[in-house]
């Protein structure tokens, strides 16, 4: 099947949220190899502009595959979407690369490379919470392209 990177700003911080990635690459790993890449933060810079430029000059070095960024303006899709988007691309690709940027988003020239924006919703989640929930997502995909009665 497809290999899995997620690419995401800044690290998990409570031991719950890391806690919940330990459980969600232990399940996906029967599914896929499963890689998670922190990258820096630049929240010291004060400079909106010059932060996303620097955080996304940090995600581009660490992008293979085929990239999807996680937006929150990009397209909604259910669950089902989500896991037809993977079985899609495993088709045409040995990897996948999600994006989670920073808290200020991230720039015009990591828009450039996504081949595909997905939002999760309309509503904004904390990094760690949105992290873990991206896992499970993963994973619920996996579970429905292999008919595993995990998702109802």
């Amino acid at each position: 099947m497809i290999n899995i990177r997620i690419v995401a700003v800044g690290n998990l911080k409570e031991k719950f949220s890391k806690d919940a990635e330990k459980e969600y690459q232990k399940r996906l790993s029967a599914f896929s190899k499963i890689e998670i890449v922190e990258t820096k933060e630049f929240n010291e810079l004060k400079n909106v502009d010059l932060i996303k430029e620097k955080e996304g000059e940090e995600i581009l070095r660490h992008i293979t595959g085929f990239p999807i960024l996680l937006d929150r303006l990009g397209d909604e899709v259910s669950s089902e979407d989500f896991s037809k988007t993977i079985q899609k691309i495993s088709l045409q690709s040995s990897s996948v690369t999600f994006i989670v940027g920073g808290s200020y988003g991230v720039t015009g020239a990591v828009k450039k490379v996504a081949k595909k924006t997905i939002s999760f919703s309309k509503l904004t989640f904390p990094h760690n919470l949105f992290r873990v929930m991206l896992l499970e997502q993963i994973y619920r995909a996996f579970t429905i392209i292999e008919g595993k009665k995990y998702h109802k």
